[in-house]
């Protein structure tokens, strides 16, 4: 076994292990990154690419009205309603303090240039402290070319859009507007002239999660740090003392052993594709078919950690969604639940939640008995608004009928009774739900009340924009299951980022971020971007802690000089 020796070990290419290594090399410590996969990039490059970070310099330089006190109120109300106990008060604090610092960095230190995305709310922007102007910034598109040949190892993405069309996520909301709203066909007529422009010189443009990876990575490589691909981590070295030393990685079908002077930071991803993790933590039905998190992520950094005596938390939590599972694969539902002229039931044929509620608490309720569930929807639905990435009015693809995800029916009836569903109940509840559409106010479940639940709703549907009656046949059921974007448990880290054990004492030299560590999110989730921009965060303050031991242990096997004069104590 040969090998090498860094300051810093990096595992994992995301955004929360780019950033850590990103942020060694500004501190003048020697960094690399190892990657499982032939891409770089992970779950990032296959994300929406938002942060979420309070007080960060580009939402205070758009005039948004946040402040440290607010953020403070707001995520620590959030945390205490979620039953989590885990979320200590001084990771809270830690995650607000410096995220700004982080980001700035990143903006000065890499390509990346980043936006506000007006009017996406936080999550619960009625809570105390929250805002319904939101949060969430996200990168402008970058050109691929600041990669060079590079970017042909960019980690594909979750979903293209079509073309090869660069879209944000402030694009997004309008374009599900294209056949409703004029700032839909604006929206998709400034996208279509950014990509012909692009093209015209040459260029390919890179949006949300790919163009916040690629940023990172140009960041890495101004910085000198080598990203290794196709090596994969094996498992922790460590000394006669306990100390994570190094990791011993395959690569060529060879393992090496680097060795790390000063720490190692696992940001390996979460368990997502692990099928027997999964069972063992998780509630059924879950599984890896319906996971959209990168397929390499399979809980490798975390059983690594277990091993040497680390504690995990939130192991049967992720970062769920409501999402079809399409033949190729699931696809996560955004702006499709609250669009006006749909409701979810379960199989009983009742409403059980706010179908516009985040995603988590959407999928917590599922799995309080309401699973399977189904997606009811009427024609004057299909006609106004796309659905998975199909245009308006579009057929539904026959295959969706024959894999029983997607059913279509003259009445209510027949549908209930070719889901399984009590064709009486099922009618009631659509009676119910139309009165309520009516009338604008849903009696049941408040949907449409929330800043959060109007942001992808029709602002030309009135009286509220989540709300339409189902009326117009045929009508649809579309199958939706507990997806998620990624795991949400991991191993216990403080606000250092300094991987624990059971009895609340630091592994030395180990540290973590992004998934592969117990969400600071705690069961809850604060907003768009609530998971990278944390990653990024946690990944920044593990570098800066390995940092500062570094100075000191130099400092410690210095000679002790006293004076100006070089005497020697």
């Amino acid at each position: 076994m040969t090998g090498t020796a860094f300051d810093v070990v990096v595992v994992g290419s995301g955004a929360a292990g780019m950033t850590a290594a990103l942020a060694a090399a500004c501190e003048g410590l020697s960094a690399v990154v190892v990657e499982k996969a032939p891409h770089f990039g992970g779950s990032t490059a296959r994300s929406g690419g938002g942060l979420w970070v309070p007080n960060n310099h580009v939402i205070l330089d758009a005039g948004v009205p946040d402040t440290p006190e607010r953020a403070c109120a707001y995520l620590a109300h959030i945390l205490a309603g979620d039953g989590t106990e885990q979320v200590s008060s001084e990771r809270q604090r830690t995650l607000l303090e410096h995220g700004p610092a982080m980001l700035r960095m990143v903006a000065e230190r890499t390509p990346l240039r980043f936006a506000w995305v007006p009017g996406y709310s936080d999550y619960y922007p009625e809570a105390p402290g929250g805002l319904p102007a939101g949060r969430t910034v996200e990168p402008r598109p970058l050109d691929a070319g600041v990669l060079g040949a590079e970017a042909a190892n960019l980690h594909p993405p979750y979903a293209a859009g079509p073309g090869g069309i660069a879209i944000t996520a402030a694009d997004y909301r309008w374009l599900n507007l294209v056949a409703r709203h004029p700032r839909g066909g604006l929206t998709a007529a400034k996208v279509a002239a950014r990509h012909l422009a692009a093209r015209l010189r040459g260029r390919k443009l890179l949006s949300m999660g790919q163009a916040l990876a690629a940023g990172l990575r140009r960041g890495l490589r101004d910085a000198g740090v080598p990203v290794w691909l196709s090596t994969a981590l094996v498992d922790l070295h460590t000394d006669g003392d306990g100390r994570v030393t190094g990791v011993r990685v395959s690569r060529d079908g060879e393992q090496l052993l680097l060795a790390a002077r000063h720490g190692v930071v696992l940001a390996s991803g979460g368990f997502d594709h692990n099928e027997r993790m999964r069972k063992e933590y998780q509630r059924e039905p879950t599984g890896t078919r319906w996971t959209v998190g990168a397929k390499e992520n399979t809980g490798d950094g975390i059983l690594a950690g277990l091993r040497l005596g680390a504690a995990v938390e939130l192991m049967d939590d992720a970062w769920w969604g409501p999402s079809i599972p399409l033949i190729r694969g699931p696809y996560f539902c955004l702006a499709e639940r609250t669009l006006p002229g749909c409701i979810m039931v379960n199989s009983r044929g009742e409403r059980f939640v706010n179908e516009a509620a985040p995603y988590v608490d959407a999928v917590h309720a599922m799995y309080e008995h309401n699973i399977p569930t189904w997606l009811i929807a009427d024609q004057r639905y299909r006609n106004r608004y796309p659905f998975a990435g199909l245009g308006p009015r579009r057929p539904f693809p026959d295959r969706w009928y024959r894999a029983g995800v997607m059913h279509r029916a003259g009445t209510l009836e027949e549908l209930a009774r070719r889901i399984d569903v009590p064709p009486d109940a099922l009618a009631r509840t659509v009676d119910r739900f139309n009165v309520y559409a009516r009338g604008g106010l849903d009696e049941d479940f408040g949907r449409g009340e929330s800043a959060y639940d109007r942001y992808y709703g029709d602002p030309r549907n009135r009286p509220n924009p989540c709300l339409a009656p189902l009326e117009r046949p045929p009508f649809y059921a579309v199958r939706l299951v507990p997806g998620d974007l990624g795991t949400k448990g991991g191993l216990r880290t403080d606000e250092r980022a300094r991987v624990l054990r059971g009895d609340g004492e630091p592994i030395p030299g180990l540290y973590a971020a992004g998934n592969v560590s117990a969400a600071v999110m705690g069961r809850t989730y604060a907003g768009a971007g609530a998971t990278i921009g944390p990653a990024m965060v946690f990944g920044y303050l593990a570098a800066l802690d390995i940092a500062k031991t570094a100075a000191a242990e130099t400092t410690a096997d210095a000679p002790d000089y006293i004076g100006n004069n070089g005497g020697m104590r």
